[in-house]
């Protein structure tokens, strides 16, 4: 699927967040957006879920204005793993990951054994199948973040948007689900804190720094030690491993 977004301001109140957006996102690559708190990543990725609606700008999706979809549609088109979610849901997390199948469903129609088989699928990829009766108010935040991405699976979008997918997962998870999720070969786009996370999974990266795009490209070329320091005010050396760029930071 291929996303372009021409033109995207947006705001919250009066206080003005994203800056005249211009990019495209190829399909079937991971784009890792990446930048300092406070930049504008989450803020991009809402307009691009439809939580935040730009004050201006255009969000194309395969030919079409996102705002010109209907919501129902869009949610066959992209699934969302949130930054945060709420963690009080009284419901199991099998129940949780059923919910991926709503927009295939009529008003009063119930799910089926397919959508129970996908459920459950998309459980056992994220590691999360043996927590199937749990109710989801009882996980760890790290189980909660694999019952919220293995219902984002179980959507069956051909986009994957992902806010800080690695969030309260330890190391061996943070590459198991980024595995799982880069293997997909779907349209990704994905708010990422750790640059060396996005250095290994992302085919291009967009760095965002006060609301603006500052940098945009192959990943290979647009993480610098140039730009890491404009970001976020560090020096890091970047390190050639596997033809990968492993980055280094230095102590003050």
């Amino acid at each position: 699927m291929f996303i372009e977004i021409k033109g995207l301001h947006a705001s919250y109140g009066a206080t003005p967040i994203l800056h005249d957006i211009n990019v495209s996102l190829e399909e079937g690559r991971c784009t890792g957006i990446i930048g300092p708190n406070g930049s504008g990543k989450s803020t991009l990725l809402k307009c691009l879920y439809r939580v935040v609606k730009p004050t201006t700008g255009d969000i194309i999706i395969d030919g079409k204005n996102l705002a010109s979809i209907s919501y129902r549609d869009s949610a066959k088109k992209t699934s969302v793993l949130m930054q945060h979610h709420s963690d009080a849901l009284e419901i199991t997390a099998l129940d949780v990951v059923l919910m991926a199948r709503n927009p295939y469903k009529g008003v009063f129609e119930s799910e089926c054994d397919e959508d129970y088989a996908i459920a459950k699928t998309a459980m056992e990829e994220t590691g999360v199948a043996s927590f199937q009766d749990f109710y989801f108010s009882e996980l760890s935040g790290g189980e909660q973040q694999r019952v919220m991405l293995a219902r984002a699976i179980a959507q069956q979008t051909p986009c994957l948007i992902l806010d800080e997918p690695t969030n309260h997962l330890d190391i061996t998870y943070q590459i198991q689900i980024m595995n799982l999720i880069v293997n997909r070969k779907l349209t990704i786009v994905a708010a990422i804190h750790d640059l060396n996370i996005a250095s290994m999974y992302c085919d291009d990266i967009i760095a965002m720094k006060d609301g603006h795009i500052i940098e945009k490209g192959p990943t290979k070329t647009v993480l610098t030690t140039q730009l890491i320091e404009t970001l976020y005010g560090v020096k890091a050396s970047i390190v050639d491993y596997n033809g990968r760029s492993i980055i280094v930071y230095e102590r003050g």
